[in-house]
């Protein structure tokens, strides 16, 4: 077997569909946590490919187990290792903002690029850089935008308008609402810590009498969205739906987005979760043979 993939508990499902459309075999990786909560890794199987694959949600546990994984694989004859991350945690801080901060973007990258032969993900959360290769060097490091698969879960017979809640999202709005012929929205954001933002949306009015999708890369705690719903629905939105590619949300988060008047959320399948329902395997497949990494 020239192929194989390697996921965790975690992931099982989303691997399973990348499995199928390469026809390789799929494994799940073992892990066994001791009483000081080190972490044993075994791998059952490798082959001269083997595709790590786990998004790097709760991301610092996460990713010792890949490093350890990725090392056990080549322990066992593997030739090339290529990881598939959905989700890329720590691309958000690419500079020092003050004194003493470590540049976590730059730390994750080079540990990906010294262990890993290839890396795929999806919509990684890049602010000042342009390319993902700036950040994991020496290795093809594929960045793919999953507005083609969020688009296919907007029902557009009622002309909707896409509204993005920052400039960063101009992106997906564009990207998923010029090929339904939908009108969009960007909002203006200040934020104002952690949890609290403040948001401006111009012409805003035009969303009267409308539905109201928001769309952007990834929920976090939801209160961007929730400051967005309310702003919409002041100005006569019917309603006010999410479609983001990540939903880091907690159930907490989901349910103040609920009772905010958010609903439906969906999201992809880059983290497994109630509101994953749409596939990124077809995408991420055709990405691995473009580019040679299977």
């Amino acid at each position: 077997m020239s192929t194989i993939i390697l996921s965790f508990s975690d992931g099982m499902a989303a691997a399973k569909r990348l499995a199928t459309l390469l026809h390789v075999p799929v494994h799940e990786v073992e892990t066994h946590r001791f009483p000081d909560r080190e972490c044993l890794v075994r791998v059952p199987a490798s082959a001269r490919t083997a595709i790590l694959y786990r998004s790097l949600d709760d991301p610092d546990g996460k990713m010792i187990e890949l490093l350890l994984a990725a090392s056990a694989a080549r322990d066992r004859g593997a030739e090339r290792v290529i990881l598939v991350a959905p989700y890329l945690a720590y691309m958000r801080q690419d500079k020092a903002f003050h004194t003493g901060e470590a540049i976590s973007q730059k730390v994750i990258g080079g540990l990906i690029a010294a262990h890993f032969d290839g890396l795929v993900t999806v919509d990684p959360h890049l602010h000042r850089i342009a390319a993902l290769s700036e950040v994991v060097p020496g290795i093809p490091a594929i960045a793919l935008s999953a507005a083609p698969v969020l688009a296919t879960l907007i029902d557009a017979h009622d002309n909707p308008l896409v509204i993005g809640p920052d400039s960063e999202s101009c992106q997906w709005t564009g990207t998923i609402a010029a090929p339904l012929g939908l009108q969009t929205l960007i909002a203006s954001k200040q934020r104002l810590g952690d949890r609290q933002v403040s948001l401006a949306i111009a012409d805003i009015e035009r969303v009267k009498e409308r539905r109201a999708i928001l769309v952007d890369d990834m929920i976090s705690s939801g209160r961007t969205l929730v400051e967005a719903a309310r702003l919409l629905y002041g100005a006569g939105a019917t309603s006010v739906e999410a479609i983001v590619t990540h939903n880091l949300a907690n159930a907490d988060d989901m349910a103040l987005m609920e009772q905010n008047g958010i609903a439906p959320v969906a999201s992809s399948d880059s983290i497994d979760g109630p509101t994953s329902n749409a596939h990124l395997a077809p995408l991420i497949c055709r990405a691995l043979y473009e580019h040679g990494l299977v």
